[in-house]
């Protein structure tokens, strides 16, 4: 039986992953511990490594995995941002990842955000429970009468314009690679065009050289007054600093964000009884218009099954020397 180092998990991991490795004639032995240069040697031992959306496989800890005879890894995410690609391919491990295990649930959340943040729900409810039925600094806007721009129209962000169109909002598209169907959710535009004219911002593209802080000072300034910024896909497609700035003037009006650039420290962990030590995390807790979740976005118990089944087959695959599906492939 082929045994597995599973990086980064906790319970939930544990529950949708262990039926579907034991299905799959895999036996599964998980760290708690996130994948990095300080716990690279508890892979000894094993052919294949399992990683999650925040261990850092920068290409020392690749050159490691390779030293201690990890010849394959199976990222139980989509993105591979956190990978040394390059390095895996000149040493000759093979990169994994599950490329659709559940747009619609970071669509649904995405959502829930904008939902959240224009109604000011996470505020009503505090109130409520305090007592104070007050609607001062409630007030929000009609769905229907906003402008939704998508930044990325991939699987998710193609469950997001389908959503926005639903609530009968406009619908502004961008993405390198337009997709036809989209046309009768919303119209494709420059990123410029779609930055001046939306209400809502909200970001679905991947993590690249050319995509990093794609939200900066300069674009926040072509934005609308009071624009809402969600981000439901990674933390760096947004300079928090700038971000920040952009808050304290009221250029953005509302922020969302499932994601955090330095999210690796921070996220998937209960930090309750210390003192964050991240002071620009700890700015932006401060703002009454900020909603932040904890990389929650895809934590559906469908999305997690279907994690789980794609990893474990994709390793099964491999194990036997079959052809793993191209899409699943890092390159």
């Amino acid at each position: 039986m082929t045994q597995v180092a599973v990086f980064n998990t906790k319970a939930f991991d544990r529950e949708f992953l262990e039926p579907q490795f034991t299905l799959q004639g895999i036996e599964p032995v998980f760290f708690e511990a996130r994948l990095c240069e300080e716990t690279v040697a508890m892979a000894k031992g094993f052919d294949v490594v399992s990683a999650f959306v925040n261990d850092d496989l920068n290409g020392k800890v690749i050159w490691g995995l390779a030293g201690l005879g990890c010849r394959l890894i199976a990222l139980r995410c989509a993105g591979f941002n956190n990978v040394d690609i390059e390095k895996a391919k000149d040493i000759g491990i093979q990169v994994v990842r599950v490329p659709d295990y559940s747009p619609q649930a970071v669509a649904e959340h995405t959502f829930g955000l904008i939902l959240a943040l224009n109604r000011r729900i996470h505020r009503a409810h505090n109130r409520v429970r305090e007592g104070n039925f007050s609607l001062d600094g409630l007030l929000g806007f009609d769905l229907c009468r906003a402008t939704i721009g998508i930044v990325g129209t991939g699987k998710i962000g193609s469950c997001v314009a389908r959503i926005a169109a639903g609530f009968g909002s406009n619908v502004l598209l961008h993405d390198k690679l337009e997709a036809p169907e989209l046309a009768q959710y919303g119209a494709y535009c420059s990123p410029e065009q779609l930055f001046a004219c939306s209400d809502i911002v909200t970001l679905h593209c991947p993590l690249t050289p050319e995509t990093h802080h794609l939200i900066d000072s300069e674009v926040i300034s072509t934005m609308q007054p009071g624009v809402m910024l969600i981000n439901t896909s990674r933390g760096g497609l947004v300079d928090t600093k700038a971000i920040i700035r952009g808050l304290k003037s009221k250029k953005i009006g509302a922020l969302g964000l499932d994601v955090y650039e330095e999210e690796a420290d921070l996220f998937f962990v209960d930090h309750s009884e210390s003192i964050l030590q991240d002071d620009t995390f700890s700015r932006l807790l401060t703002f009454p218009n900020v909603l932040i979740t904890s990389h929650q976005a895809f934590f559906t118990r469908e999305a997690l099954e279907e994690i789980a089944c794609t990893t474990a087959n994709s390793i099964h695959l491999w194990t036997r020397g079959k052809t793993i599906p191209s899409e699943r492939l890092c390159t």
